[in-house]
């Protein structure tokens, strides 16, 4: 008998692990094998790893069923087992099906064990157990298991909710013991599924965490599963777990479980009908008209329109006055005509094909944005509603409306959110698929970017174009990706009416109470393909299958209030017909419309900014020395003593080094672009500074935001205590992001003139992941939408030797998006030439190279009279060089912002003897200047800045032209030949030169070869390539050039030497840098004082700079935390190669061998490529567009090009002279002479 019960049992065993636990069969299984264990170990067995701890339900259930009917029919030994007296058959209540512990095995006789130290008993054994008090454990079990259902239903109920129209996504109902049918499956309840069906009539107290018994505290079994199945596995699916706040998940509890508190009365269903036949009516009259234009309709989710209305409606009672809506294309229509109030005439015009009457390329109708102000017939209320435009790049308008909505904030003064609400409608395949959203999302928390909730609206058509969701996304659902801000997802079924308009309501109210994002995701479908004249069935053919059996929408709600009494069938219909009346009678008015206005869709209008103001009037920019020295002062001055600040040394020695300059009335460029805030500021200019790291600036240059040493969170902003009645001032670091950040800024320079916002980038070369924004927001938005911005891209840019991705801004690419003409010479005999050059540009593009430039630049954005977006490359190692510094006289009121700087020295006033002119633009000025001196050509070569390159100055480069006539034309870059602003000016200067009829010239290149990179990483491919250009335009060194160098050197040296015995430090000398480089050569002697690292060694009193330090100091590149860090730029590569001569020291010989110039492996020579065909060739060509006639003749050649030195060369000429030093032979280069017996900080 017992091998037999020992195989049934072990046949058994087995099943344990099927999950069987809590249901009837477990019960049984529970208590035959707690029958025959006990009888087992009467029996004398003691198995304390007892085969008999698990069960087969489903096999003892049959043979105890068997026996009941013929005891005879089963083995002896299970004959005994249900015969004993210990058997009774298991009665099917609650309490019987608590958890394992009531059924625990017998407890097995403990062997007593040392205990540890301090644990024993009086007795010497271990601790015991202490003993369960009496009570109703049965009874508590059973209620936690309540509570742990409620819970599933909470967290996991919508994976059950019927979301799905088309039935293709849902859950399989199960019956329970009652007959109900109940959503709730397994992946819902998990271990306790198998719970709701037993007896469902036990009641409970209903524990805290629900109100879904509303003033009731007990509720029945089959009460608690009724009303959380209808609350959570409906027609609506809540996501709302995830929140860590138990303020707002109560909040949502009680709005979703609280009984009778998503009913609605029968006037609001009445008007659910009548705004559901708008919406489905107005789709259905285009589809009438235009069956065969692309429309984007909303069929298969209308009821987003009335969820819509029903949001505004409740955000204007609450005290919204101005709701932003972005959107992509589909359903854009509906909502212009239904929600903006956009007069349907109008929109059916854009169908006609008419003729435009303003100027502008305009954009297809669905793209379109619009700006109403009107009333709102339910609460009677003013509301303006902004429809942004959109290009098909669907979510990317996501952080442009985001910034609109923030910049209307600060101008109402809202610090809350309570007047400016933003929408933002997603498609279902774009709001999972797209980055943009992700980088938007993140904002939303952001002190100086939140707009403190936005409603996120998904129109869920469940296909991508002709994707599955199961192949365009790995989550369960398309908003997953709104979790990381914890916002509650509201899953609604696009067929129910009444769910999404109770789900509008709960938005907009969580919004308004926790200002906080929240989602709508309305699960319809799309009743007709990807567009109107796309077929469906060639990708879901299945899908549309269903499609096309099932009713509209607004039938099935007609139907259902019909059937409820709320509306007749002839009222019914009486809506549908005055609808369509309106579309016709707007379709008739329409015929009548026989042009259309672009600006008649403007989206961002600046009421009052236009009025009365001559827009061709260039304002000055200067400002008075008075107003430079209260700036500089405050700004070059650390906290007051009141503040109790502790400020890093480091900035101390910064500041000090301010405050030097502003005595000394020079600026470098930091100083510079703080008057030119400042003085904004200081009349009454809102400046916004945003980007990565831009508190302090990826060069460390800005330090405009102080850091208490010893206190978190305690800063101090200079530029915030200029005046006491000064405009705001606001500098944010930015999250890592550019596209989002960017199209952020760009929004909120739409909302408002008068500001000027900007956007730097941490290197040029990152404005990459923001290249959607920029092309079809930035530079074509005005041509499209006829909406102007003055938003303002600063982006670092120069060839330093610092890598592919930390050199270019990519020039050629803002400068080939240019809408101006290169082969027309302008009229540069208007004497509003220069504004209305500007004013018929899509954008400006700079490359400045004085601080001076860069203060008149920024000023005259907000000078002009119309807004442009400025694109300036800004410096990285000008930002401390020595001569990249204006003398106060430049900004002051005479002054004004200089498109070119001509050559101001020897060259400049002796035209004739000039053999040379260069032209350039940005930081390789500086190069050049170095490189003409050491080659002893100042007065023989011309040097021109180009500082603005687009719109082109015409007019002042015929100038130059005509200025030295005798000239070889020349254009010197950085860059390589296929980037740049070569391709942008070449074409420039050949229209100037063709406008001179007696000109045979043309302008040849200088710069790196092409290449597919932006820059090389090799220090020593960097600096031949560097070398290579200077050779190209001066030719190589002379024995003379040489000898001069050295003797300038060792005077440098010696005076060096000098300064440092004189002063004598206790410090010790300053240790190498991180970058590899090896130090700059220490002088004999006491040390000299180390210069902070940030910035450069202010030089002696005798104007002579200590021999050793570089003017061009490390500039560490700042990638930040979340980018890998790149090694400290040493002085070497953070400047130029010209720099490691002028600081006398160099990469170590370790690094460059001898013979690496010749064994270097390149692709492409180092030397600088020219224009592909020959000066004499071009100018032939030029001549025969002129005249016709035979060919010019050719100039004088520039000689062979030259390939870079030798290493042995390299090493033997690192000495050199010093940017910062000043001797006889070499004037100060720029547009304005410094005083040379003056310290130069």
């Amino acid at each position: 008998m017992n091998q037999c019960r020992l195989r049934s049992l072990a046949r058994i065993r087995r099943s344990l692990t099927l999950g069987l636990r809590g249901t009837d069969q477990h019960v049984l299984a529970r208590q035959a094998l707690r029958t025959i264990q006990t009888t087992s170990q009467r029996r004398g067995v003691h198995d304390l790893d007892s085969f008999a701890n698990g069960c087969s339900a489903a096999y003892i259930e049959g043979l105890y069923n068997k026996w009941k009917r013929n005891p005879s029919s089963v083995d002896e030994s299970w004959n005994e087992l249900f015969s004993s007296n210990d058997w009774s058959s298991p009665k099917r209540s609650p309490l019987q099906v608590s958890h394992s512990r009531k059924y625990r095995r017998p407890p097995v006789e403990r062997i007593a064990v040392k205990a540890r130290s301090g644990e024993r008993t009086a007795s010497g054994g271990a601790s015991a157990a202490p003993a369960a008090p009496p009570s109703d454990w049965k009874n508590i079990d059973d209620h936690h298991v309540i509570q742990a259902i409620i819970r599933a239903y909470q967290s996991r109920g919508h994976l059950a909710a019927d979301l799905d129209p088309l039935g293709i996504v849902g859950p399989k109902k199960r019956t329970s013991v009652d007959g109900t049918q109940r959503h709730a499956a397994r992946e819902v309840l998990r271990q306790h599924f198998s719970y709701i069906f037993n007896d469902l009539n036990t009641v409970f107290k209903l524990p805290s965490s629900t109100m879904i018994g509303g003033d009731q505290e007990f509720l029945s079994l089959k009460e608690i599963l009724d009303r959380l199945e209808r609350i959570y596995c409906g027609h609506i699916g809540v996501e709302y777990m995830q929140i860590t706040s138990l303020t707002k998940t109560n909040w949502l509890r009680d709005r979703f479980e609280k009984p009778g508190g998503l009913d609605l009365t029968k006037e609001e269903k009445k008007l659910i009908l009548e705004r559901l036949t708008r919406s489905t009516g107005f789709e259905n009259f285009l589809a009438k008209k235009f069956s065969s234009e692309k429309r984007f309709g909303l069929e298969g989710c209308d009821i987003m329109i009335p969820a819509i209305k029903e949001v505004v409606d409740r955000a204007t009672d609450h005290g919204v006055e101005s709701i932003l809506i972005g959107m992509a294309h589909r359903g854009r229509l509906n909502v212009l005509a239904n929600i903006c109030r956009k007069p349907i005439s109008d929109i059916l015009s854009q169908f006609h094909g008419l003729q435009a009457t303003d100027s502008g390329s305009g954009d297809v109708k669905y793209h379109l944005g619009v700006f109403q102000e009107r009333l709102n017939r339910q609460t009677n209320r003013m509301v303006r509603i902004t429809v942004v435009a959109n290009p098909s790049h669907l979510e990317h308008v996501n952080p442009v409306l985001l910034g609109k909505a923030r910049a209307e904030m600060f101008q109402r003064g809202d610090t809350c959110g309570s007047t400016v609400m933003p929408i933002i409608i997603h498609g279902d395949a774009s709001f999972s698929g797209q980055g943009v959203v992700y980088e938007s999302m993140h904002l939303s928390d952001l002190p100086n970017y939140t707009t403190y909730g936005t409603i996120h609206i998904v129109s869920n058509n469940q296909v991508g174009f002709t994707t599955d969701p199961r192949f365009s996304r790995s989550s369960r659902y398309c908003t997953d990706v709104a979790k990381v801000v914890n916002a509650p997802i509201l899953h609604v079924n696009a067929d129910d009416p009444e769910a999404c308009i109770q789900c509008a309501r709960i938005a907009i109210d969580y919004r308004t109470r926790f200002k906080k994002d929240v989602v709508i995701d309305i699960v319809g479908y799309r009743r007709n393909g990807h567009n109107e004249a796309d077929e469906p069935m060639f990708t879901q053919p299945l899908m549309y299958q269903r499609i096309k059996k099932l009713k509209p929408c607004l039938q099935l709600y007609a139907d259902k209030l019909i059937k409820e009494g709320v509306v007749t069938d002839s009222e019914f219909k009486a809506m549908v017909s005055s609808y369509e009346k309106i579309c016709e009678d707007a379709w008739a008015k329409s015929k009548t419309i026989k042009t259309i206005k672009y600006s008649s869709w403007i989206d961002s209008p600046w009421p009052g900014f236009f009025e009365g103001r001559d827009r061709l009037k260039l304002c000055p920019t200067g400002i008075s020395t008075d107003t430079l020295k209260t700036i500089g002062n405050m700004f070059s001055t650390p906290p007051p003593p009141e503040h109790k600040f502790e400020t890093h040394k480091g900035i101390l020695r910064i500041l000090a080094q301010r405050t030097q300059m502003v005595q000394d009335k020079v600026a470098d460029w930091s100083l510079g672009e703080a008057f030119a805030f400042g003085s904004l500021l200081k009349e009454g200019i809102h400046v916004r500074l945003s980007g990565q790291d831009v508190e302090r600036g990826t060069f460390s240059h800005r330090h405009h935001v102080l850091h208490h040493q010893s206190e978190d969170k305690v800063v101090y902003n200079s530029l915030d205590h200029l005046y006491p009645d000064q405009a705001p001032y606001s500098v944010s670091n930015s999250s890592l992001s550019e596209c989002a950040v960017l199209g952020f800024e760009h929004g909120y320079s739409m909302a408002s003139p008068n500001a000027l916002v900007m956007w730097e980038g941490q290197f040029g070369d990152f404005c990459n992941t923001a290249q959607c924004i920029i092309d079809t927001f930035i530079a074509s938005g005005e041509t499209k939408w006829v909406r102007q911005s003055g938003v303002v891209m600063l982006l670092p840019h120069s060839m330093e030797g610092m890598g592919p991705e930390h050199s270019s801004g990519r020039i050629e690419r803002f400068l080939q998006m240019s809408d101006d003409d290169p082969d027309v010479y302008p009229d540069t005999c208007d004497a509003d030439f220069v504004a209305r050059q500007l004013m018929n540009v899509n954008w400006i593009v700079t490359n400045l190279s004085t601080p001076a430039n860069l203060f008149h630049c920024l000023r005259r954005q907000v000078k002009m009279g119309f807004r442009k977006p400025l694109i300036n490359f800004s410096p990285k190692s000008l930002l401390r060089h020595p001569l990249a510094r204006s003398p106060f006289k430049d900004f002051n009121e005479c002054s004004c912002f200089q498109r070119i700087i001509p050559d101001k020295g020897p060259a400049g006033k002796q035209p004739d003897c000039v053999q040379k002119l260069v032209f350039c633009s940005g930081k390789v000025y500086y190069d050049l200047v170095k490189e003409r001196d050491d080659h002893e050509q100042v007065e023989t070569v011309a040097l021109v800045r180009v500082e603005q390159l687009c719109p082109f100055p015409y007019d002042l480069i015929s100038q130059q032209l005509e200025l030295y006539p005798k000239a070889e034309l020349l254009w010197a870059q950085e860059e390589h030949k296929n980037m740049g602003a070569w391709s942008y000016v070449q074409p420039r200067f050949d229209t100037a030169l063709l406008k001179n009829e007696n000109e045979s010239r043309c302008v040849s290149y200088h710069g790196r070869p092409p290449s597919a990179s932006p820059a090389t990483g090799n220090k020593v491919q960097h600096y031949n390539e560097y070398k290579a250009l200077i050779t190209s335009i001066f030719g190589e060194l002379t024995p003379e050039n040489k000898k001069r160098i050295e003797d300038r050197i060792k005077k440098q040296q010696a005076k060096a030497k000098a300064d440092a015995q004189s002063k004598p430090s206790t410090k010790p000398p300053a240790a190498p840098p991180k970058g590899g480089s090896s130090p700059p050569p220490a002088p004999t002697g006491p040390a000299p004082r180390k210069p902070l690292i940030s910035l450069p060694s202010r030089p002696p009193r005798g104007g002579k700079q200590r021999s050793g330090s570089a003017p061009a100091p490390n500039l560490v590149d700042e990638d930040s935390a979340a980018r890998n860090r790149e090694p400290d730029a040493s002085a070497y590569d953070g400047a130029s190669p010209s720099a490691w001569k002028r600081s006398g020291s160099a990469p170590a010989p370790s690094v460059v061998p001898r013979a690496s110039a010749s064994r270097s492996p390149s692709r492409k020579s180092p030397s600088p490529s020219h224009d592909g065909i020959s000066p004499s060739t071009r100018q032939e060509s030029l001549s025969k567009k002129k005249s016709g006639s035979a060919p010019a003749p050719t100039p004088t050649s520039r000689g062979p090009f030259r390939t870079a030195p030798s290493n042995t060369e390299f090493i033997k000429r690192r000495p050199a002279k010093d940017y910062g030093s000043r001797n006889e032979t070499q004037s100060t280069p720029g547009e304005s002479e410094l005083d040379p017996t003056k310290p130069q900080p």
